[in-house]
């Protein structure tokens, strides 16, 4: 089986209830990311999780089929997550369905694999994809119309109804990530006592009383420094990185945002392009725009990297 990232969330659940592998690519490795949670919370029982890495896998290819054909030490159900890189997993997803076409697979729990950097033409997922065992989904970069629409999606699933552009709000302060934008709903939900069963009103206000500052605006400075190619900037947004106490994780992932925005806008640019134009048919931040449009110069969207 294989899904679009349009139609993934309608396939999800015929997915869950019978392939043996999911396997989720591409840029988006947020994306790829929550459609695994998504059909792991979908599976009948998913139990206890086992989880291995790509590197786990692609050593020992038989693990993958042992660690699937296992007992839980307390004799209930799992479910095995693996994070790979490339085709780590390709030999080992290999072995597991060539016993699977013998029948030695009979009862081995779902294996669910993220794939970062591979795509729905890599051989892996050319493995699974045409099987009736297997589901195949890729993920690209979002943009704000799309997690927006996810947003109010996850809202009304958690009895929330957004008042004004309340859902554009929290996809941007999520930074276009359905993971974090997901967590603002769930935290605002239980701030209103909201359920499916009860519905609340949710508006700009309740919003701003459970935020808490992130480090997202400290972070900004040093991510475009960096993507704007400021070097003379750079060592003193280091030494404040240091001075403050920036989460080196936090300013990876930040500019891992950056990157997939400017890779996503600079796809959209045509040779000569008006810059401002499209960032206003983007919608794009306001604050956002003056160095969105220098590190756009910048950016060549044939080649993938920043000129500097």
């Amino acid at each position: 089986m294989k899904a679009t990232q349009r139609d993934f969330a309608q396939m999800a659940p015929k997915a869950a209830a019978r392939c043996a592998i999911h396997f989720f690519c591409g840029p988006d490795e947020a994306g790829a990311s929550a459609a695994a949670a998504k059909v792991i919370a979908l599976l009948p029982d998913a139990g206890e999780r086992i989880e291995l890495s790509g590197a786990d896998i692609k050593a020992d290819p038989v693990r993958l089929v042992d660690e699937a054909r296992s007992t839980s030490l307390f004799g209930g159900t799992r479910h095995i997550l693996v994070r790979a890189a490339g085709e780590e997993a390709h030999d080992a997803v290999q072995a597991f369905l060539q016993m699977a076409d013998i029948g030695q697979t009979a009862g081995a729990c779902p294996v669910v694999i993220v794939a970062t950097s591979a795509t729905d033409k890599s051989r892996t997922a050319k493995l699974l994809a045409k099987r009736d065992d297997g589901f195949v989904a890729m993920f690209y970069p979002p943009d704000l119309r799309a997690i927006t629409a996810d947003v109010r999606a996850m809202a009304d699933a958690a009895g929330l109804r957004l008042g004004g552009d309340l859902a554009e709000r929290i996809a941007r302060a999520a930074g276009l990530d359905v993971r974090l934008a997901q967590s603002e709903v769930d935290k605002l939900a239980l701030y209103l006592d909201a359920s499916p069963q009860s519905p609340k009103l949710a508006e700009v206000q309740a919003h701003d009383e459970i935020g808490a500052k992130t480090e997202e605006d400290g972070l900004m400075p040093l991510v475009n420094v960096v993507l704007s190619g400021e070097v003379r900037k750079l060592p003193a947004e280091l030494q404040r990185m240091r001075e403050v106490g920036l989460s080196a994780v936090g300013v990876t992932l930040a500019l891992e945002r950056r990157a997939a925005q400017l890779a996503t806008l600079s796809g959209k640019l045509a040779p000569g392009g008006d810059i401002n134009a499209l960032l206003d048919r983007e919608r794009v931040f306001f604050r956002d725009k003056r160095d969105l449009n220098t590190q756009l110069r910048r950016w060549n969207a044939q080649i993938g990297r920043a000129h500097v």
